[in-house]
């Protein structure tokens, strides 16, 4: 399940990219498919385990270009062990909610983004999520939970102010607000709760089929309740003064 429209990102063969807070790697697997060089992040060392065993299973399989390559680093957010400049891209999704520094977050994603450089960040929209809350503190409330409630205009404007430019939005996953809601009504950890059950069996259907009524719906609902918003950043060329035309010259 992809957050970020990928042809919109247009990441490709020789691209260099990461994928800040990865996880389980979704959107690094298709830089990689991709051909992007592809740096899947994160502070789970065992989730970085599992990315890489798909990594290797992938290139074995030939699901990806040649001259694509792709690696797991462990490490921090707050200090991303990379130069200045270094990614042609970086993907962020779902993870600045999780940090009590996001500040320092939003600079480092900037700072490793070279001029021109495209950077999509997605986050739990604030009135699905604002439901979510109210239904449950266990939803949020936990170690590694989420810390904050993000307006997407507040978002915008932090990443802005850390020399970013904002070049669109959207909303996605609709289908998994109303999932989201259940399980915080009924329990978030009662998965064997019929109705969550039943509508997280809708959901795995929909990923695996894709049929078109559902992807539609999804389109219909995705800008009054989309689960996640997605901004999409560009960093801007250095500026380049014109040199001062001499007096008298001609």
């Amino acid at each position: 399940m992809l957050t970020m429209d990928f042809d919109r990102l247009g990441f490709g063969e020789g691209d260099r990219v990461i994928d800040i807070g990865c996880g389980q790697g979704r959107h690094s697997y298709e830089l990689y498919r991709r051909g992007a060089h592809v740096t899947a992040f994160d502070q789970n060392a065992e989730e970085l385990d599992e990315v890489k065993v798909m990594f290797g299973a992938m290139a074995e399989e030939k699901q990806v270009p040649e001259s694509a390559t792709a690696e797991t680093v462990v490490g921090d957010a707050l200090s991303l062990p990379f130069p200045d400049e270094w990614f042609d891209g970086v993907i962020v999704s779902e993870m600045l909610e999780h940090i009590p520094q996001d500040a320092r977050a939003i600079a480092e994603i900037a700072r490793v983004v070279r001029p021109g450089g495209t950077v999509a960040v997605s986050v739990p929209r604030w009135l699905p999520e604002r439901v979510c809350w109210a239904l449950s503190d266990e939803y949020h409330a936990n170690e590694g939970g989420h810390v904050r409630i993000y307006r997407a205009g507040e978002l915008a404007t932090s990443l802005t102010d850390a020399g970013l430019e904002v070049t669109h939005t959207h909303h996605a996953h609709a289908l998994h607000a109303p999932y989201w809601w259940l399980k915080c009504a009924v329990g978030v950890r009662n998965d064997d709760h019929p109705l969550v059950r039943g509508y997280h069996s809708m959901l795995v259907w929909d990923m695996m089929k894709a049929p078109r009524t559902t992807r539609i719906l999804e389109k219909v609902l995705n800008p009054a309740i989309g689960k996640s918003v997605v901004i999409y950043l560009r960093k801007p060329e250095a500026r380049r003064d014109r040199p001062e035309v001499e007096r008298g010259a001609h």
